[in-house]
């Protein structure tokens, strides 16, 4: 019986690795509605350098990270470099508040079905903030990268 208990154990946590997005991946396709009202795919950045924010307005985390990537983003967006923010807010004009408020100048999509949001699950969020940084062929390069290393890595990959 024990050895039944530890073989499922050991299943179990091999199939909770197993279903994480890894660096090398390609990152899931995202199609969701803009702050602008219309649909926005995530390949229509194919062949830039794109950090997926996932985000929402009521994370204080989320909001003190938002002038750091907005100041990345004006430095390489004519670089070849483009931030893909998911909200996970229910409540869109909070959202939008939010964005206005924080002077967020790049792509802002929303899922508001919060955290049972079908994109989360593809991307397997359980916490926020967390990011993906994308290299130009849409694979994973970093996972939850931040600070000078996230300014280093955009840098090199747009090289």
């Amino acid at each position: 019986m024990k050895n039944l208990f530890l073989s499922l154990m050991i299943l179990l946590c091999s199939s909770v690795v197993h279903a994480q997005l890894r660096i090398g991946e390609l990152a899931p396709e995202i199609e969701l509605m803009s702050k602008e009202d219309s649909m926005v795919k995530l390949s229509l950045f194919n062949g830039k350098v794109v950090l997926i924010d996932f985000w929402a307005s009521w994370c204080g985390p989320c909001r003190a990270a938002n002038p750091y990537i907005q100041k990345l983003y004006k430095k390489y967006k004519d670089s070849g470099f483009e931030v893909f923010a998911v909200s996970l807010d229910v409540n869109k004009p909070l959202w939008l508040k939010a964005i206005k408020r924080d002077k967020l100048t790049y792509m802002q999509v929303i899922d508001n079905s919060g955290w049972l949001s079908k994109v989360a699950e593809k991307y397997y969020i359980d916490a926020l903030p967390t990011n993906f940084l994308l290299d130009k062929s849409g694979k994973i390069v970093a996972i939850n990268i931040e600070g000078k290393e996230l300014f280093d890595k955009v840098k090199e990959l747009l090289q």
